[in-house]
């Protein structure tokens, strides 16, 4: 896969996530979700490669996401500059059978004529 280009869609959001950090439980915002995984902006970042358990709703659902990741890539808050970046990091979501079933519910959320159709 090239460099930049992203196997899943994604959409802007600003979803509350709860995982777990070195010093317990921590709630932050995610600003960017798709089925591939999320980023969560967060002036304290966990480090490349740290492993976590994401649990989200996404607006107006019941249903309580529970999906495994790990983080992928870092941006620390020196780091944002004069590109008015977020700091936080890039989460990849690890369980394929999830991540399938996150692709749809997001398109159905993105597309709702379209599952109507179904």
């Amino acid at each position: 896969m090239q460099k930049g280009r992203r196997r899943f869609r994604r959409m802007t959001v600003r979803v509350l996530v709860d995982y777990t950090g070195p010093e317990g439980p921590r709630f932050e915002y995610a600003t960017t979700l798709g089925a591939g995984g999320l980023f969560i902006q967060t002036e304290e970042p966990l480090e490349k490669g740290a492993i976590l358990l994401t649990r989200f709703r996404l607006s107006g659902r019941k249903q309580l996401h529970e999906i495994p990741g790990r983080v992928v890539w870092v941006r620390p808050p020196h780091a944002t500059g004069e590109n008015h970046l977020s700091p936080g990091m890039g989460i990849e979501f690890t369980d394929p059978a999830i991540r399938s079933q996150l692709a749809q519910e997001l398109e159905q959320l993105q597309y709702p004529e379209a599952a109507e159709d179904d």
